[in-house]
C-alpha cells in the first residue's frame, strides 16, 4: 500500500511523533492507523522510560490566571535544556497544565504523595458505604480499591484526566510529549489559588 503524505501528516498529528518514525510506522503496518498509533505510542513509552531516570533541572513555572482573576495557579515544569524550555511546545504544555490545575483543582501531585491517613479514612468511607451489602468480603475489597481509584484520579494531578482531552491522563500527556521533545519532563510541584478558597 503506498504512503501518502497526507497519511503522515495525520498520524503527526495524532502522536506528536517525527515525519520518519510515522512513515515508518505506517510501512511496517501495511498504513493501518490504528496498529501505527499504537506501535508509536508504545515506542514512545518505550523511549520515555529510559529518559525518565535523567535529570531535570532546567524548565520554566506554568502560569494561569482565570478570568474575572479569581483563581490563579502556579506550576512547576522541568525539562534537561534550557533550550527545549524555550520551545513553544514546552511552554503550551506548561500553560496547559497551569490551566488544567485552575479546572482539576488537584490536591497532590501523585498517589504517593497522598498521606497514609486520608488513604485509609477513604478505604473506611467506602466499606461503611458496603456494610449493608451482602456481597462476600473479597468483593466488598474489590469495590473498596475500584472507588478508590476512583478518588486518586479525582485528587492526583498525574491521575487526572486531561481537561483538553479526556482520554489521556496528565501521566500520559507528560509522557507524550517526552517522546516529542526528547527529554526527560517532570512536574516538581504546583499551586492552586482561589478567591476564599
Amino acid at each position: 500500500m503506498e504512503i501518502t503524505t497526507a497519511m503522515v501528516k495525520e498520524l503527526r498529528t495524532a502522536t506528536g511523533a517525527g515525519v520518519l518514525d510515522c512513515r515508518k510506522a505506517l510501512e511496517a503496518h501495511d498504513g493501518d492507523f490504528d496498529k501505527a498509533v499504537v506501535y508509536l505510542r508504545e515506542k514512545g513509552l518505550a523511549a520515555a522510560a529510559k529518559k525518565a531516570s535523567r535529570d531535570a533541572n532546567e524548565g520554566m513555572i506554568g502560569h494561569y490566571i482565570h478570568m474575572g482573576a479569581k483563581i490563579a495557579t502556579l506550576v512547576e515544569v522541568n525539562c534537561e535544556t534550557d533550550f527545549v524550555a524555550r520551545t513553544d511546545e514546552f511552554q503550551e504544555l506548561a500553560h496547559d497544565l497551569a490551566m488544567h490545575v485552575a479546572a482539576a483543582k488537584p490536591q497532590y501531585l501523585t498517589i504517593e504523595e497522598v498521606p497514609a491517613e486520608v488513604v485509609e479514612s477513604e478505604k473506611s468511607i467506602y466499606r461503611t458505604q458496603l456494610a449493608e451489602d451482602n456481597k462476600p468480603d473479597h468483593i466488598k475489597e474489590r469495590i473498596v480499591e475500584g472507588k478508590l481509584g476512583k478518588f486518586f484520579e479525582e485528587v492526583c494531578l498525574m491521575e487526572q484526566p486531561f481537561v483538553k482531552d479526556p482520554g489521556m491522563t496528565i501521566s500520559e500527556l507528560i509522557t507524550a510529549n517526552v517522546a516529542k521533545l526528547g527529554e526527560n519532563i517532570r512536574i516538581r510541584r504546583f499551586a492552586r489559588f482561589e478567591i476564599g478558597g
